[in-house]
């Protein structure tokens, strides 16, 4: 699962079974932090969630910032509430890369609000999960039924 955390909404996307794609879940308005929380941990529970990468708004210059200081002490909060390991990963453009493909797609400015968080957060996730099969060296090619079965290892 991903979260793409801002000061108003969460976006939240979820990757299939196999860890290969990531889809758009929901957009979560901010309330508190116990409530932030705890909305995350049902999450967890009800998609058997194995671990959460979260976006990490770090400068274009690789500096952190506030931004992302705020979003290393909700990790450490969040991170004393679920049993699962959270993933830290750089979100740099995630949300301009969302806002354009929904503008590409026609979605209206109005919709595009309600959509852009879980949008960015599946292209975070999807981010990491290419990252992910990069350093296992399965899939090199992007498709996972092009490689032979006979001189590759599962991973």
């Amino acid at each position: 699962m991903a979260l793409d955390p801002g000061t108003k909404r969460i976006g939240v996307a979820l990757s299939d079974e196999l860890g290969w794609t990531a889809q758009p879940l929901e957009t979560f308005e901010r309330r508190t932090l116990a409530q932030d929380v705890a909305h995350i941990q049902a999450l967890v529970q009800a998609h058997a969630v194995r671990e959460i990468v979260m976006g990490l708004p770090v400068r274009l210059n690789g500096d952190v910032g506030p931004e992302a200081q705020g979003v290393q002490q909700f990790i450490a909060q969040l991170e004393q509430s679920v049993t699962v390991p959270i993933v830290p990963w750089d979100e740099r453009l995630t949300t301009k890369s969302a806002e354009e493909l929904l503008i590409q797609a026609n979605v209206s400015r109005k919709k595009r609000r309600g959509v852009v968080d879980r949008i960015a957060a599946a292209i975070l996730l999807q981010s990491y999960l290419r990252s992910q099969s990069a350093d296992q060296g399965s899939f090199p090619s992007g498709d996972p039924l092009s490689s032979d079965p006979a001189s590759d290892e599962q991973p």
